[in-house]
């Protein structure tokens, strides 16, 4: 129904923090309380926090299916609610590629508003997030559904707050914020993880002017040709197998991966679009101090939010739902395998950042040179562990 107004209320939750794990949302009407959908399903084991994001992703998308035009979104998830709503920072970076996908579903609606509610006044939510997480239980091996729901229900959480009685263990959501994989720490067999080599392409014109560079398509200098040279040598002499080279569908990365692929004996080379660097909108091609001079505020708000866009340009958000999209095709494509990655500044910076748990500051701090060589190993599991960040070594004398 075109400019219907609807009331989604979810939930999710973990009997365990990680432990067996579901959702659920229930749409109405905003006028009538009419119940228009419900959505709940078990997702195996997962934290508490997932859970309740997954639960508000399945809420929006079924409000969307009902031809919802505006959406108050009601949850009893502090965290939720305050990180969509944009004051408070997504510290874990398992939460970001959720956080993201929400975020691209409220730009099909013409407003959304988040509302926090007591588990008291969600409880619709909350009996179907239940459901689906006796489900889970008794789906994952060696974990008694009965037991599960009594047992937690005994145990205080990580934060010292009281266990909750449905079973959930409730941690203190505003620093719940921590990694929903095992540590990385923790052996794992080395041929099991995928292993990424992401390279910056090599030195442009823009680059040696200091010009915001995004989707035009500035092809590499001489000297950037040189880096790419320097780079393949380097890559054939760091791996013994190569899967592909995945390059993002710029000329200035295409041509590097041409020529890596080329060094190593004519692997594939296969072009992901999800690979493109942030489209910098009226910026690009101007340089720092011309976007201070004219866009002084705008800077200001970009700097300090990834949710902040460029004046026709593309937020920090959406490029990371994009480098999570691109990452995950790359796991599933390529399990146990090495993959070099041609990339740019901006995608190469945010898989770092993820991968090391880093906060959103990272993004500006983080120097990232022409053709340099950052290594990384993601498990099935979810493990990562960053091995090599910026190297630059087969660089010297270019």
């Amino acid at each position: 129904m075109p400019g219907r107004r609807v009331v989604v209320e979810a939930d999710g939750g973990a009997r365990g923090n990680p432990g067996p794990a579901g959702y659920g949302a229930v749409v109405r009407d905003a006028g009538t309380g009419e119940v228009l959908a419900e959505r709940s399903e078990s997702i195996g084991v997962a934290t508490n926090n997932v859970a309740e994001y997954r639960g508000l992703i399945a809420g929006l998308e079924a409000a969307r299916e009902a031809g919802a035009t505006g959406v108050e979104v009601r949850m009893d998830s502090k965290l939720v609610v305050e990180q969509m709503a944009g004051r408070w920072q997504i510290k874990n970076a398992g939460l970001r590629p959720l956080a993201a996908q929400a975020a691209g579903l409220v730009r099909r609606f013409d407003a959304v508003s988040y509302t926090w509610i007591p588990r008291e006044r969600n409880r619709h939510a909350d009996a179907l997030a239940n459901a689906a997480m006796d489900l889970a239980a008794g789906k994952v091996p060696g974990i008694d559904r009965d037991s599960a729901a009594a047992g937690r229900a005994a145990e205080p959480d990580g934060a010292g707050a009281p266990a909750d009685p449905t079973g959930r263990a409730r941690t203190h959501e505003a620093a719940a914020q921590g990694s929903t994989a095992k540590s990385s720490w923790e052996p794992r067999p080395s041929d099991t993880a995928t292993r990424l080599l992401l390279l910056r392409h090599g030195e442009t014109e823009y680059t040696q002017r200091g010009r915001y560079s995004g989707r035009g398509d500035v092809p590499l200098s001489d000297r950037g040709l040189a880096q790419a040279g320097a780079a393949a040598r380097r890559v054939a002499g760091l791996v013994s197998s190569v899967a592909a080279v995945v390059s993002s569908p710029l000329s200035r990365c295409t041509s590097m991966a041409g020529i890596i692929a080329g060094g190593l004996g004519g692997v594939p080379l296969v072009v992901e679009p999800d690979l493109i660097e942030c489209d910098f909108g009226e910026w690009e091609g101007r340089t720092f101090a011309e976007v201070r001079e004219r866009w002084p505020a705008e800077l200001d708000a970009w700097l300090a939010s990834p949710a902040v866009a460029p004046p026709g340009g593309e937020s920090f958000v959406e490029v990371t739902a994009r480098v999570n999209r691109a990452t995950a095709k790359l796991l599933a494509s390529y399990p146990g395998e090495t993959v070099v990655v041609v990339s740019h500044v901006s995608p190469v910076k945010i898989a770092l950042r993820d991968a090391l748990a880093a906060t959103d500051a990272f993004l500006h701090r983080l120097y990232l040179d022409p053709a340099g060589l950052s290594l990384m190993d993601i498990w099935p599991d979810g493990g990562m562990a960053v091995r090599t960040v910026n190297d630059t070594a087969h660089l010297a004398g270019i």
